[in-house]
């Protein structure tokens, strides 16, 4: 009977109702939305990073990270890679990183270069796939080199340009030789794109007169929570080298993955925080207007606890409509653009230095959407508990006479 009161009750007045549920609606609706957004901007920055300069797991000579100095590299880099043999999923590239001074005839630039052995480098880096201009090494041309797209434009090159690498060589002696572009690269970062340059180790190695030097091993596995473990493994068979996973790369990263779900819960809550204060006040104008009518239930034998139930099921009657049907509309919402994403070209440069792609295709854990209804019930419950007190503080009589 109390179920059937209630429902009859919430739509007795239509208007304010409708008002009410619409906002949890559009609260619940865009509660999911922001959230969505906001875990797939924050996972592709971290595709973003591990794709294209960190990879899952770094290998170093302990020296190297003190001081980039290039004769500080890694001897037993042949072992590394029969190491990676043995475990399903281990990609591993074996890297040459020099720091020096990229120029053309337009300008000059401060940069990394990267010597690669290019079928190996795609097996832990994007970059192949971030072509905009040229190909990535698809043949061999002597002293051939891919550059980003920021530092092309700054040089202001092109494919097929001539550029000078200067660098040091192993007796710290100074060597400039000219390189010609084969590929222009583009990815989500543009301060790492204006800062590497990769051309193949063969060249460096000739160029310097030295057999090819190793400094960084960068890991990649298709299986990503395996890394602690691998890491781990690393360690124990490689100690005199310097094993990081890319947690400890970058704590950053890592840090906000972790508490990702915790913030989109927080936000959650911040808005339903906000829709709360607008149920109680509707509910309370509704207990104001219907003074007569719950004196008169009162006065004709209506105990407390069944006109408190049926202030908080009416409440609950309003979420339960409105807040599945958010979820539901959202739901759709988050799957549109998890395959189509949202554009943010009109925002590019400012994301881009900051490693977000402009296209950002939205995520979201299936687990969230049953949180957020938990939320939504557990806000209106809440909500309806002020409201129903304050019907029980009616007197009867008075309520009848208007008093």
């Amino acid at each position: 009977m109390i179920l059937k009161i209630s429902w009859r009750n919430i739509w007795r007045n239509k208007l304010r109702s409708l008002v009410v549920m619409t906002a949890i609606f559009l609260g619940v609706w865009s509660g999911v939305f922001i959230d969505a957004l906001s875990l797939g901007m924050n996972n592709q920055r971290t595709e973003n990073f591990l794709s294209t300069s960190i990879g899952h797991i770094q290998i170093h000579n302990p020296k190297y990270l003190e001081d980039n100095k290039i004769s500080f590299t890694i001897s037993n880099s042949n072992e590394l890679l029969d190491f990676g043999k043995n475990i399903d999923g281990f990609h591993i590239s074996n890297r040459t990183k020099i720091g020096g001074m990229v120029s053309s005839a337009n300008g000059a630039s401060a940069g990394n270069v990267v010597g690669i052995i290019p079928e190996n480098e795609k097996e832990v880096s994007s970059i192949y796939e971030s072509m905009v201009y040229g190909n990535y090494f698809e043949e061999y041309k002597k002293n051939g080199i891919v550059i980003g797209r920021k530092l092309a434009e700054k040089l202001k090159v092109k494919v097929n340009s001539k550029i000078i690498l200067t660098f040091q060589d192993p007796n710290n002696e100074i060597i400039a030789s000219a390189f010609r572009i084969q590929g222009i690269y583009k990815t989500a970062n543009s301060r790492f794109d204006e800062m590497n340059v990769f051309v193949q180790q063969q060249d460096l190695a000739r160029i310097m007169n030295t057999e090819i030097l190793i400094h960084e091993s960068g890991i990649w596995l298709d299986n990503k929570e395996n890394v602690d473990q691998v890491t781990e493994n690393l360690k124990s068979n490689f100690s005199n080298l310097e094993v990081r996973s890319w947690k400890i790369i970058a704590p950053d990263l890592s840090y906000t993955d972790e508490i990702m779900m915790q913030m989109l819960y927080i936000i959650m809550l911040i808005i339903l925080a906000a829709l709360a204060f607008g149920i109680i006040n509707t509910m309370l104008m509704a207990i104001l207007e219907r003074r007569r009518e719950l004196g008169m239930l009162m006065a004709v034998g209506m105990n407390k606890t069944k006109l408190f139930s049926m202030v908080v099921i009416e409440t609950i009657f309003l979420s339960l409509i409105s807040g599945p049907l958010g979820l539901f509309v959202a739901y759709l919402s988050v799957e549109y653009f998890k395959v189509n994403g949202m554009d943010f070209s009109s925002v590019a440069a400012g994301l881009e230095d900051v490693g977000y792609s402009t296209i950002v295709y939205f995520d979201m854990d299936p687990e969230f959407y049953f949180g957020t209804l938990v939320m939504v019930v557990t806000t209106a419950i809440l909500s309806s508990i002020y409201p129903a007190y304050k019907a029980l503080q009616l007197n009867p009589v008075e309520s009848i006479r208007g008093i």
